[in-house]
């Protein structure tokens, strides 16, 4: 069996300068510029860092709300019915099985019933 050979990629200069531009845009990451361009973000910021350019540090962008929207307080949600499953018992005696469902919401007359049905 024959390994397949590793080959390094090689950008031209003129590759790497369009890029680190690129990052220099309002709104731009490296990690965006880098993805639409095909290749991993941390060559991008190497190739910044050795032109003396320092990446833009990692951050998270704070959240702007518009002022037309009211601040917290309550707000109402509607919510489907939801489904009750079934306690289900199985009794089984010789060759026979008998399987109840009866609806979880009424699990104390479910125990009531079975501990007469059991005597």
């Amino acid at each position: 069996m024959t390994q397949p050979l590793r080959t390094r990629r090689t950008h031209s200069e003129a590759f790497k300068q369009s890029l680190i531009e690129a990052c220099g845009e309002p709104g731009a990451s490296v990690a965006g510029v880098a993805l639409a361009n095909g290749i991993n973000a941390n060559p991008l910021r190497r190739w910044m860092r050795e032109r003396g350019i320092e990446p833009p540090e990692l951050s998270c962008l704070p959240l702007r709300v518009a002022a037309s929207e009211p601040m917290g307080g309550f707000v109402p949600v509607q919510l489907s019915p939801s489904v009750d499953p079934p306690i289900r018992v199985e009794l089984r005696k010789g060759t026979a099985v008998v399987t109840v469902d009866w609806p979880a919401s009424s699990a104390a007359a479910c125990g009531a019933w079975l501990r007469e049905w059991l005597g």
